[in-house]
């Protein structure tokens, strides 16, 4: 007769479910950031396409309330969504859209103002964002 096995469970199931928590965790705080940037995104072309609209319907806060949504949105971006891969591209693109947002290009009759609006809602948008990667990238230049 064949001898009998004695079987055993291995206890390395308990560490698996905490990996995998954590990693459902992690991947819940890269979709708010990933949402937050296509929110922002979305607003900032909304708030420059709309601006008269905007301006009614909130009334004489509009900029406080656009320019303090843009920045929470940013800097929820810059906080959680970037990856050491994207810092330059990212850095790199900034400043490119922060050129462009503070060119005059409202003597363009109303293409012109609405493209400003656009721009500088987008600069709002990526500043927050901007200074968190520059900060990230001296820390890891600094520490190095």
């Amino acid at each position: 007769m064949a001898k009998k096995r004695k079987v055993t469970r291995k206890k390395a199931a308990q560490p698996v479910r905490q990996i995998s928590r954590a990693v459902k965790k992690e991947v819940k705080i890269y979709h708010i950031a990933h949402y937050a940037f296509f929110a922002g995104l979305i607003i900032a072309i909304l708030v420059g396409i709309f601006w008269k609209l905007f301006e009614k319907w909130l009334g004489i806060n509009t900029p406080t309330v656009i320019v303090t949504t843009l920045m929470v949105l940013g800097l929820i971006v810059g906080l959680f969504n970037i990856t050491a891969k994207e810092t330059m591209p990212l850095l790199v693109a900034s400043i490119a859209i922060l050129v462009a947002g503070f060119v005059n290009i409202s003597f363009f009759a109303w293409i012109g103002l609405t493209l400003r609006h656009i721009l500088t809602n987008l600069v709002y948008f990526v500043v927050p964002g901007t200074i968190i990667m520059a900060m990230k990238v001296i820390w890891n230049l600094a520490s190095e």
